[in-house]
């Protein structure tokens, strides 16, 4: 009986072997099924990588996107919103859900802060020799900006260059016998005579002088007086101070407010929405102002300004001496133009991480940066030794959407603006205010768009005489006491301090 089921026995595991030996083998050729739980797939089947980020225009076909896509094997997903706040409410819907995208848009350090300490961000630590072409690119220092709490939760890109400067109307100058203003008085005498003395001799009186949209368009006013915008922080005498806790804010809210009371500010400033007040300048309204060169030197600004006023000719100025000294504006030292994120799921799906590194990398590196700078070789630009020529800039307009790490931005507005390189040039090599907003990381207890809108408020009553400016230290005591403004200034200046000693 024994001998008879091993027997049976012996036939069973035969006729096994023999159908695991007839079993075809895979083709080379057949895509290997994806393993959800390590992200791996075969080298023949793309990556899907899927983006957040905010933005709109992306065309069908993508160009840019299809050659990223061939040349790391990938297949990118976006998934954009237009609106910022629209995207950060979806996102947080999302994250919420523990459906994380593969590569977040935390867009600051704020954001990327509060995702990071609730856990959902991917420590990059240990990663860091995986992406150091990406750190070479955007530089050590910027690279640290990603970095809160010891750990790094973010990829910056590299910031951005300033674009403000003091614009005025050279025509009128000359039309009026002026001479280009060089200081705070000279500014005010211009803005007078601009508004009451018919700068574009048509017998009507329909000028003003400065426009732009609310507070902002009084940017080098206070910069001329040493100050930033109202609730920056700056290091001054040797240490860090919020622009409202200085002495000289006092005195230019009271040269703005003398501005507007002698009637040459435009009447509908704060009102101003979207691009109205870049309208009011084109239409020839307006003769002094501080602007982007982006909206008064590029072609199609250009064409604006000239449909409306042929002899319009519209020069940028030094910044006019005052108390402060020749600042020009502010720009923010610590900023990112952008601040990518990646979930700490992938942790658990090494394969996919390898290509997204591979992603900021090739984007970091000449041939990826170029592409998403200017679109295919040979197709959008061609090479002229180590110059770049733009041969056709159509259907690549929407390319700074991938630009995820940036650009060298002086070779890319030279490169695409060269017509207006001397604007360009003389925006970015103004001295200014440098500021640490962007550093900072909120503290508990303090909610920023409170105190913002009561600054807000209270500053435009103060300019507008609704609020004299004795009560400027009772404003203060209010801000620190009722919201709490104090917990920020003192966190705000550690989080600086300990960012400069690095």
């Amino acid at each position: 009986m024994k001998k008879k089921y091993f027997n049976r026995f012996v036939i069973l595991l035969l006729i096994s072997l023999m159908t695991v030996g007839c079993t075809p083998k895979e083709s080379s050729n057949t895509p290997a099924k994806n393993n959800k739980e390590t992200g791996q797939e075969n080298n023949n089947t793309p990556m899907e990588i899927e983006i957040a980020q905010t933005g709109a225009g992306f065309p069908d076909p993508d160009p840019i996107k299809d050659a990223i896509d061939k040349a790391l094997n990938i297949k990118i997903k976006i998934n954009a919103l237009a609106s910022a706040d629209d995207y950060f409410n979806q996102l947080n819907v999302r994250l919420s859900g523990g459906n994380y995208p593969d590569i977040i848009l935390t867009q600051d350090r704020q954001r990327m802060a509060e995702y990071g300490r609730k856990g959902m961000l991917l420590d990059l630590t240990p990663y860091i020799n995986q992406l150091q072409p990406a750190i070479d690119f955007v530089g050590e220092d910027n690279f640290k900006k990603g970095n809160i709490d010891g750990k790094q939760y973010g990829i910056p890109r590299i910031p951005d260059v300033p674009f403000n400067t003091w614009w005025v109307r050279k025509d009128w100058l000359d039309n009026l016998g002026l001479e280009v203003p060089t200081s705070l008085d000279e500014i005010t005498n211009v803005a007078k005579a601009f508004t009451f003395n018919d700068p574009d001799q048509n017998g009507k009186k329909d000028t003003y002088a400065i426009t732009g949209g609310g507070i902002g368009a009084f940017t080098g006013i206070f910069s001329a007086y040493g100050v930033g915008a109202p609730g920056q922080f700056y290091v001054k005498d040797g240490k860090v101070i919020n622009s409202l806790k200085d002495p000289a804010m006092k005195d230019a809210l009271a040269k703005i407010k003398g501005l507007i009371s002698d009637g040459v500010v435009d009447p509908e400033l704060i009102a101003n929405t979207a691009r109205q007040h870049i309208d009011k300048l084109y239409q020839g309204q307006y003769g002094l102002v501080y602007f982007p060169w982006t909206e008064i030197a590029k072609v199609e600004s250009q064409e604006q300004i000239k449909m409306v006023n042929p002899d319009a000719e519209w020069i940028q100025i030094k910044a006019p001496t005052g108390p402060g000294g020749n600042l020009d504006g502010w720009y923010d030292v610590a900023t990112v133009s952008r601040m990518w994120s990646l979930p700490k799921s992938l942790e658990n799906q090494p394969e996919k991480l390898k290509k997204i590194f591979e992603l900021f990398n090739y984007v970091s590196e000449r041939e990826g940066n170029l592409l998403v700078m200017y679109g295919e070789e040979g197709k959008n630009y061609k090479m002229e030794g180590d110059k770049v020529v733009i041969t056709d800039p159509k259907g690549v307009e929407h390319s700074h959407y991938y630009q995820m790490t940036g650009r060298p931005n002086a070779e890319y507005l030279a490169t695409k603006f060269g017509y207006a390189q001397k604007e360009i040039d003389f925006a970015i090599e103004q001295p200014r205010v440098e500021v640490y907003n962007s550093l900072i990381t909120l503290p508990d207890g303090y909610v920023a768009s409170d105190a913002d809108r009561y600054i807000n408020e209270e500053i435009i009553k103060f300019i507008y005489g609704n609020r004299p400016l004795d009560e400027y230290d009772a404003f203060i005591e209010t801000l620190e006491n009722t919201f709490n403004y104090k917990i920020y200034l003192d966190s705000a200046t550690e989080q600086i301090e300990e960012f400069i000693k690095q």
